[in-house]
């Protein structure tokens, strides 16, 4: 095999999500996804520390489009409507990315220890958010409310997104449970 293949990670994560799909995640082994890949193991643990990072490998992207988000929001906007504008640039990270969504969230819904990893990397994507709003001058009481709410909020219309077919939707989605959050607050 080649000492360095192209697109090594991307052959990774399809494979993994293949077999998880077929066989089950706990039925499937890294060197069942690096055979399947065409890769050897020892390449798998140069991207991925084990077989269930595969499934999160994206949530620093996440991180990093929610952070952006956050921060480029106009000056003037208070705390919640920075959140709709990092909100709406996650909404476009996954347009794209409707197919492996869906099949990841079947995968992570059929495992409590995946399920445990992803309330983790939400509570971490949460306390990301607290902290680029706390930079904005947001009090850290208010930025962690806002942040969490936004999770919250992508967490809930991510669901609804997963389980329709319009991949264009999760802005849609997200701008509706925000609305919904507005109706809560004035009731």
């Amino acid at each position: 095999m080649a000492r360095w293949t192209p697109h090594a990670d991307e052959r990774l994560i399809k494979a993994a999500v293949e077999l998880f799909a077929q066989r089950g995640y706990e039925e499937t082994t890294v060197a069942d996804i690096a055979s399947r890949a065409g890769l050897t193991k020892r390449t798998f643990f140069r991207y991925f520390s084990d077989k269930r990072e595969v499934l999160f490998s994206g949530a620093q992207e996440l991180e990093l489009v929610w952070v952006r988000g956050l921060r480029e929001a106009p000056e003037d906007a208070g705390p919640v409507a920075a959140v709709e504008v990092g909100l709406e640039a996650i909404a476009e990270m996954f347009t794209e990315r409707h197919p492996f969504a869906r099949i990841r969230a079947r995968i992570i819904a059929a495992n409590p220890e995946l399920q445990e990893r992803e309330l983790i990397k939400l509570e971490k994507l949460a306390s990301a958010g607290a902290i680029a709003l706390e930079r904005r001058g947001v009090s850290a009481d208010a930025a962690a409310l806002a942040a969490r709410t936004g999770v919250g909020i992508f967490h809930l219309a991510f669901g609804r997104w997963i389980a329709q077919d319009d991949p264009g939707a999760l802005g849609r989605l997200l701008r509706e449970s925000m609305g919904e959050l507005r109706k809560l607050l004035t009731t």
